[in-house]
C-alpha cells in the first residue's frame, strides 16, 4: 500500500549559491521545514529582500516496499519560485512556478540499505518565463510547504500528472434529491489482473454507494439517494475512496472529500447556490505571517480560516496564486466559496515561454484542486492591464479561459480588472463573470464614487455578472484623530471607509461577490508607505494576527449571524477637546452608551451608532450596552493628543502641494493642455520620462504628492508602474488631486526635450 513519509525534519541549508554537494554538508545551517529564507527580510522594511538560488540538503533511507518493483517518489507541495531536485548527484526534476505540487520518480537513483542524498536548489530570482513577474507582494523563496517521500507498489494511482491526486470526482445534483458522483481515476502500470473499487462514505463514515471498474477503464458514475448538499452554513462532505485491487489484496488507495452543490451567477440576482440567492461577501487572503513569511503550518492555515469565519464572511479570494491544500481543506470544512487563481498579474511578459508557464500553472491549479467543493471560480489574471494591452494579451486570456473550460466545465471563470480598465475594453466577455479592483477613496476619487461606478457599469453591461474583487485602504493602529481623512493612514479613516463600503455592498445584492483587500496585513518588501515599510497595511487584522482593527468589526456587524457589539477607538486612548465622538458597531437595533457609569444616550441605528460625550479629567470608563451584550474601554482626557497619533507626512503633503503650485506660478493652468512633439507630457510613460533625470524628478514629486508613493527606476513598485502614463496615474488619483495639478504637471514636463 501507499506510504507517505514526512521529510520535514533535520535539513541543511545554505543561503548562497554553493553548488551541488557530494555529501551531506556539515557546515550548512541546520533547519526544519517549512522554511523560507525571507521570513524576516520579506517584510522587515529594509527596502529589499534576498532573491537568489540557495540550497537545501537532507539524507534519507529508501522506504521499504514489500511488493516487488515498488516505486519511490519525491513529493514537493511547493517551492518558491523555481526548483531543481537532485538525488545522489543526479538531477531528477526542474520545476517553474512557486505555488504548486510537483513530483518525480527517484526509485532507480536510490541506494538500498544506506543513506541517500536529497538536494534541492530553490530560486526566487526573477525569470522572464515564470510568473509572477511583478506584483505588490513579496516573492518568498524556499521549501515553505515541506517535502515528502511517497512509496507505492509498481502498480499504483498516477502521481506524476501535474501533481494531481490521481482521482477526480464530479458530484451532480438530481431532481429527485439524490446525487450522481461521476468518478475517474488513473492507474499506472495496471493490467487485466487489477480492478478499482469505488466507495462513497457519508459524513459519519457509512458507505452509501459503491462500484467496481477494470483498471484500464476507470470511469464510473455512482448514485447516492437523498444526498446532503454542501451549503455555506452546512458544508456537508462525502469521502470518495478508490482502492486498487488485485485478487484479494489492496495495492494502492486514494481518497478525496467532496461536496454536492449547484451554483451559478446572474447579472441581476448575483450568486446562487443550491437554488438560493446568496451574495458572496468576504475577503482576500495572502498566505504569510509576521516573521514566518509564507512558511506556515497546517495549524496556521486553519487559524486564518477560523478568523475569517468569525468575521462572518462566506467567500475568500485566494490571492494571487495557488494556496496550500491545508487551506483549501479548511474552506471545504467551514463553508467558504473560494476564488482560486494563478499569478498572472500586473504585467504580461511577451516571452512565449511565459505564456506556457501560465498554461502550466493553470493546469496544476485545476488538476490538483478539482475535488475541493469550496472552489467555485477559477481566476485567470489580476490587474494585467497595468502593463498595457495588446492583441496578444487578449488572445492569451481567451486561451487560458478555454483551457479552464476544457479541464473543468463545471466551474465558472473570472478575472480581476484593474480600476482603469475601460468599460468598453476587449478584455470584457472573455470570462463567465468579471470583477474590478477599485480603491476609490484611497488611491483615487472618493469612497462615495464606488457605488455609482458599479451602477454605471451594470447599466452599460446589464448582461455581465459584476463583482468587486479588491477594495480597501491602509489602517495603521498607531494613527488616530478627531477628523479622519483619506491618506492619513489612521484606524479611524479605515473604519469610516469600510462603513461606507459595507453599506454600499449591502444595498446591491446583484454584485455577485466582494472581497476586502485584505484580511491580514501582508509582506511587500518594496513598499514604504504610511510609516510602516515592507508591508501592505490594508488588512482588517495585523500581520501577526494579534489585533483586529476597528474595520474588522463593521463587517462582523453586517455579516455575522452571532450577536455583535464593538466600541471603536480603544487605541485612540488619549483625547483632547470638549467632547469626543464614540462609534459603536452592532447588529442589534438599539445601543446605550455609558460614561463612568452614567447614561449618555440610548439610540436606534443600523449597524453604526454614533455618540458624542464630554470626557471628565483623567481616565474615563466608556461602556456600550445592548441587551445582554456589553463592551468597555478606557479613555483619558488630555490637553494635547500625542504627536505619534499623526503621521508626519500628512502635514508635509499639504505643504508640498502648496509649494508645487507656487513653483508653477508662471503656468496658465486654465489653458488647454498641450502635447508638443519632441517634448515630454503626461501621455508619456514613467519609463520613458525616466530617461531624463530632471523631468523624472518632477514626476517622482508629483506621484509622491498625489498618491503618497515613492517611485524610482529599479526600486519599490517600479516594475508595476513603469509602463503607466502620467495621464493614467492622474485618472487613478481622480478627485484626490487639487484642481490644476495634472495641468501643472503637464506644463512642467513640456519644458523638457525628449531624450
Amino acid at each position: 500500500m501507499r506510504n507517505i513519509i514526512n521529510l520535514n525534519q533535520d535539513w541543511r541549508f545554505i543561503q548562497e549559491d554553493a553548488g551541488l554537494p557530494n555529501t551531506l554538508p556539515s557546515d550548512w545551517q541546520q533547519i526544519d521545514l517549512p522554511h523560507t529564507w525571507n521570513a524576516v527580510d520579506g517584510h522587515d522594511g529594509n527596502g529589499s529582500y534576498d532573491r537568489g538560488r540557495f540550497w537545501y540538503a537532507k539524507s534519507f533511507r529508501k522506504p521499504v516496499q514489500p511488493l516487488e518493483g515498488g516505486r519511490v517518489y519525491v513529493d514537493i507541495p511547493a517551492a518558491g519560485q523555481q526548483a531543481e531536485v537532485f538525488v545522489n548527484g543526479t538531477s531528477v526534476i526542474y520545476h517553474e512556478g512557486g505555488y504548486s505540487t510537483f513530483r518525480a520518480d527517484i526509485t532507480e537513483l536510490c541506494r538500498e540499505d544506506e543513506d541517500n542524498l536529497l538536494v534541492i536548489a530553490c530560486s526566487n530570482e526573477n525569470k522572464s518565463s515564470v510568473y509572477p513577474q511583478s506584483a505588490d507582494f513579496t516573492f518568498y523563496g524556499g521549501l515553505y510547504r515541506g517535502v515528502n517521500l511517497i512509496s507505492v507498489p509498481k502498480t499504483h494511482f498516477e502521481l506524476e500528472y501535474y501533481g494531481g491526486p490521481g482521482i477526480q470526482i464530479t458530484p451532480k445534483t438530481c431532481e429527485d434529491g439524490g446525487a450522481l458522483f461521476e468518478i475517474e481515476s488513473w492507474v499506472a502500470g495496471g493490467d487485466e489482473n487489477f480492478t478499482v473499487m469505488y466507495s462513497v462514505l457519508d459524513a459519519r463514515g457509512k458507505e452509501v454507494a459503491a462500484g467496481v471498474r477494470p483498471a484500464d477503464d476507470t470511469k464510473l458514475t455512482l448514485y447516492v439517494p437523498e444526498a446532503h448538499l454542501w451549503e455555506i452554513d452546512a458544508p456537508y462532505l462525502y469521502t470518495v475512496t478508490a482502492t486498487l485491487q488485485r485478487r484479494n489484496e489492496a495495492y494502492d488507495e486514494v481518497s478525496a472529500r467532496v461536496g454536492v452543490r449547484s451554483f451559478s451567477c446572474d447579472p441581476e440576482k448575483g450568486f446562487i447556490i443550491n437554488g438560493k440567492e446568496i451574495p458572496l461577501r468576504g475577503v482576500s487572503r495572502h498566505q504569510d505571517q509576521l516573521y514566518k513569511g509564507n512558511a506556515l503550518t497546517r495549524e496556521d492555515h486553519y487559524e486564518d480560516a477560523r478568523l475569517i469565519k468569525e468575521l462572518g464572511a462566506n467567500t475568500i479570494r485566494l490571492a494571487h496564486y495557488q494556496h496550500s491544500q491545508d487551506f483549501y481543506d479548511a474552506c471545504d470544512e467551514m463553508g467558504f466559496v473560494v476564488w482560486a487563481e494563478i499569478p498572472f498579474i500586473s504585467v504580461m511578459n511577451p516571452d512565449p515561454d511565459a505564456h506556457q508557464n501560465c498554461i502550466s500553472q493553470m493546469k496544476e491549479l485545476i488538476i490538483q484542486n478539482y475535488n475541493h467543493p469550496s472552489i467555485c471560480f477559477w481566476g485567470i489574471s489580476n490587474e494585467i492591464l497595468i502593463g498595457g494591452i495588446s492583441d496578444q494579451l487578449v488572445e492569451n486570456h481567451k486561451e487560458l479561459n478555454a483551457l479552464c473550460k476544457e479541464l473543468d466545465p463545471t466551474r465558472l471563470t473570472t478575472i480581476a480588472h484593474v480600476t482603469m480598465t475601460p468599460v468598453d475594453s476587449p478584455v470584457h466577455y472573455i470570462t463567465d463573470v468579471e470583477s474590478y479592483n477599485h480603491y476609490f477613496g484611497w488611491y483615487g476619487g472618493r469612497m462615495e464614487d464606488n457605488g455609482p461606478w458599479m451602477d454605471h457599469f451594470h447599466e452599460v453591461h446589464p448582461e455581465i455578472c459584476l463583482g468587486l474583487s479588491e477594495y480597501g485602504c491602509e489602517g495603521i493602529i498607531t494613527y488616530h484623530g478627531p477628523n479622519p481623512a483619506c491618506k492619513d493612514y489612521s484606524e479611524e479613516y479605515q473604519a469610516l471607509y469600510h462603513e461606507h463600503m459595507a453599506k454600499m455592498l449591502d444595498e446591491r445584492p446583484w454584485i455577485w461577490s466582494s472581497h476586502v483587500w485584505n484580511m491580514f496585513d501582508f509582506g511587500c518588501a518594496a513598499r514604504d508607505e504610511g510609516g510602516v515599510a515592507g508591508r501592505n497595511n490594508k488588512g482588517l487584522m495585523t500581520m501577526d494576527r494579534k489585533t483586529k482593527k476597528d474595520s474588522y468589526y463593521i463587517y462582523q456587524a453586517y455579516w455575522s449571524k452571532e450577536p455583535v457589539l464593538h466600541l471603536c477607538g480603544r487605541r485612540y486612548a488619549q483625547r483632547a477637546g470638549g467632547t469626543t465622538e464614540i462609534r459603536v458597531y452592532s447588529n442589534h437595533p438599539r445601543v446605550a452608551l455609558y460614561l463612568n457609569g452614567k447614561l449618555v444616550e440610548e439610540k436606534s441605528a443600523d449597524k453604526v451608532f454614533v455618540f458624542r460625550a464630554a470626557l471628565e479629567e483623567g481616565q474615563n470608563i466608556v461602556t456600550a450596552v445592548s441587551g445582554d451584550l456589553k463592551d468597555s474601554m478606557t479613555l483619558e482626557k488630555v490637553e494635547k493628543e500625542p504627536a505619534i497619533y499623526v503621521l508626519p507626512e500628512v502635514n508635509e503633503r499639504a505643504e508640498g502641494v502648496a509649494n508645487w503650485f507656487k513653483l508653477a506660478g508662471d503656468l496658465d493652468l486654465k489653458a488647454p493642455m498641450e502635447f508638443p512633439e519632441g517634448k515630454y507630457s503626461i501621455r508619456d510613460t514613467m519609463e520613458e520620462i525616466s530617461k531624463c533625470p530632471e523631468a523624472f524628478a518632477i514626476v517622482a514629486e508629483a506621484v509622491k504628492l498625489a498618491m503618497n508613493m515613492k517611485v524610482a527606476p529599479g526600486e519599490g513598485m517600479w516594475d508595476m508602474m513603469k509602463g503607466m502614463s502620467l495621464e493614467k496615474v492622474g485618472e487613478m488619483a481622480g478627485s484626490m488631486l487639487p484642481e490644476g495639478f495634472v495641468e501643472s504637471l503637464n506644463g512642467k514636463l513640456n519644458k523638457f526635450d525628449k531624450v
